[in-house]
């Protein structure tokens, strides 16, 4: 494996983690560490940006899932601010990377990775490489190119949105007032979900989805 560069000056990293033990065991791992300093450590998304923009930090660590949202919805926000996203997620899948990849994140890592692994990891990102694991980078491609396994179409955004309202039992009509759209548009969108994943009905469709990690 061949290292990343040593920087000259510590990576300046912002960590977003809202599990206290989980925050608390990375600052302590880094305290001693020559070449990763945590300059802050939020549990919120809005407490995150906050950071980002007082501190400019050359990394945000990012937990996924936080109280006030979906972190990958912040991507963008610390992206204007000059720091590079490194996602931390609890299940690597090609779905979830996948998406971090389309918010703009320079990689995904599981929780699960080694403190070695994880430090490599922020060091690459903050050397401006790109950091995904191989188990999934061929299906992060492939979603990002419109091609996913089985030569199945890419669902749009909107498709993506119905199939999680299907996942979440919800009828033609409830689909259509929660998305703001008329029923004949529910059905189109139900219909090339249908199609794109080769399933028979809605019930298969959503079985299909939870199989190939798509409603992570």
């Amino acid at each position: 494996m061949t290292l990343p560069p040593h920087p000259s000056a510590p990576v300046r990293v912002v960590l977003v983690e809202d599990h206290r033990l989980v925050a608390e065991a990375l600052g302590l791992a880094w305290a001693d560490a020559v070449d990763v300093e945590v300059v802050a450590t939020a549990g919120t998304i809005a407490a995150a940006v906050a950071d980002v923009r007082r501190l400019l930090p050359d990394v945000v660590l990012l937990d996924r899932r936080l109280p006030d949202g979906d972190g990958l919805e912040a991507v963008g926000l610390f992206g204007e601010a000059g720091a590079r996203v490194l996602v931390l997620t609890g299940e690597v899948t090609v779905s979830v990377a996948a998406r971090a990849a389309e918010c703009g994140a320079a990689g995904l890592v599981s929780k699960s990775a080694r403190l070695d692994e994880l430090t490599d990891a922020v060091l690459r990102v903050a050397a401006g490489e790109v950091v995904f694991d191989g188990a999934v980078l061929a299906g992060v491609l492939g979603r990002l190119t419109g091609r996913v396994p089985g030569g199945r179409g890419a669902l749009t955004a909107r498709e993506r949105e119905a199939l999680v309202l299907l996942a979440e039992g919800a009828g033609t009509e409830e689909i259509g007032e929660r998305m703001g759209v008329a029923r004949n548009t529910v059905r189109n969108h139900v219909q090339r979900v249908l199609e794109k994943l080769g399933a028979r009905s809605k019930l298969e469709a959503v079985a299909i989805a939870r199989r190939d990690g798509l409603l992570d």
